[in-house]
């Protein structure tokens, strides 16, 4: 547990989470570039999301809470859509503003990498606007490395920005014949 905190839980995601979950990415949205989307959704909008990441499965959501306050969240998803692409997940945290730096981010993956551990997935990827030390200090300590960097891939904000890619092996998929 973060800190000491022992009220602090993680669950899989549930549709009535929708509305906080919004809430903490519509905040990235509109200030920062830390995610690519540049309007802010309805929960309506988002529950297509929530509900592309089963309880079980290498396509998760995790949500750290306290008491009925959820702080944030992890997820795995697709990395992409194509079938050769199945063992490969694309990860990522966000955090409500309050819990940033008590260490909600690092007890969500830990959860993340555990549930994943079981699953049919060879990598996870993550990739990360720049600059963004915090991000890059955790997939760090997870075992992430630099990659590469895709320079300027974005504009936002009135600028553009690049976002350097991260891999973690997790070495739990077997290759078929």
């Amino acid at each position: 547990m973060p800190r000491g905190r022992t009220d602090l839980q993680v669950r899989a995601g549930a549709e009535a989470d929708i509305g906080a979950l919004t809430e903490i990415y519509n905040h990235y949205v509109r200030e920062t570039a830390i995610t690519f989307d540049t309007a802010p959704f309805t929960p309506e909008e988002r529950l297509p999301w929530l509900r592309s990441h089963p309880e079980d499965g290498p396509h998760r959501l995790l949500v750290a809470h306290e008491g009925d306050h959820p702080l944030g969240y992890a997820t795995s998803g697709p990395f992409r859509p194509k079938a050769a692409y199945s063992t490969s997940v694309e990860v990522s945290v966000y955090l409500a503003p309050e819990a940033v730096g008590r260490g909600v981010g690092t007890l969500l993956y830990e959860r993340l990498f555990d549930a994943l551990a079981g699953e049919d997935v060879h990598r996870a990827y993550a990739g990360i606007a720049m600059p963004n030390d915090a991000s890059v200090r955790l997939h760090t300590r997870f075992g992430f490395r630099h990659t590469g960097t895709f320079t300027q891939v974005g504009r936002k904000l009135g600028r553009y920005w690049d976002v350097a890619w991260y891999e973690k092996e997790l070495g739990r998929a077997t290759p078929q014949r």
